[in-house]
Parts: C-alpha cells; sequence; structure tokens
C-alpha cells in the first residue's frame, strides 16, 4: 500500500457549495473583523473568498486555510444541531437544511 508524501487541498465544488462557503466566510470576516487579535483569522478568510470567486468549482487552498475552515464549519455545526434539537418544526426545518449543508461541505473538505 503506497502512502502519499504531499496532500493536495485541491477540491471540486458544486455550485451551492460554493456559495455557502462564500456566504460562510463574509460572514466570518464581519464577525471577526472588529478584534484587533483575529487579524490572521480574517485575512485567511478573505484569501478564501478570493479563492471562490475566481474559480468557484476548483479551488485549491493552503493546508492553514483548509484547517480554519472546517474548524469553523465544525463548532457552526455542533451549535446548529443543538437549535435543531430545541427548535419547533418551522425552524427545525431551516436550520436542519443549513446543518446539512455544513456537513456536506466538511466530508467533501475532509475526503
Amino acid at each position: 500500500m503506497k502512502k502519499k508524501l504531499f496532500k493536495t487541498y485541491e477540491f471540486e465544488l458544486d455550485k451551492n457549495q460554493s456559495k455557502v462557503i462564500t456566504s460562510f466566510a463574509k460572514q466570518a470576516i464581519k464577525q471577526m473583523e472588529s478584534d484587533d487579535r483575529l487579524v490572521k483569522e480574517v485575512r485567511i478568510f478573505n484569501s478564501i473568498v478570493d479563492k471562490l470567486s475566481t474559480s468557484p468549482e476548483r479551488v485549491k487552498f493552503t493546508k492553514e486555510e483548509k484547517t480554519r475552515l472546517v474548524f469553523q464549519l465544525r463548532e457552526n455545526t455542533k451549535h446548529l444541531k443543538k437549535k435543531v434539537d430545541n427548535s419547533w418544526f418551522l425552524t427545525k426545518w431551516f436550520y436542519r437544511n443549513m446543518y446539512n449543508q455544513y456537513e456536506n461541505i466538511i466530508d467533501t473538505l475532509e475526503n
């Protein structure tokens, strides 16, 4: 069995995944840009948005960009899971849809 020496961070995303990641990254930027301690994270998410705007179907992230994006998406899925478990039908339907989209993106980025 051969083991890969270098991992590639190039991903093929569908149109919906690109839109979700772009809106997620823009929202993260808005929340973090006021805090001076998070300048590095803002720069990472700006880079993600730039890459998705130039080539939304095939994007190549750096290891740091991929790691930060997956981490933030996981944190959001934990939060959404709590919302889904404690909400009414219509709200549950809305949050479950977002939760499933984030899970799908995490699966794409990790496989």
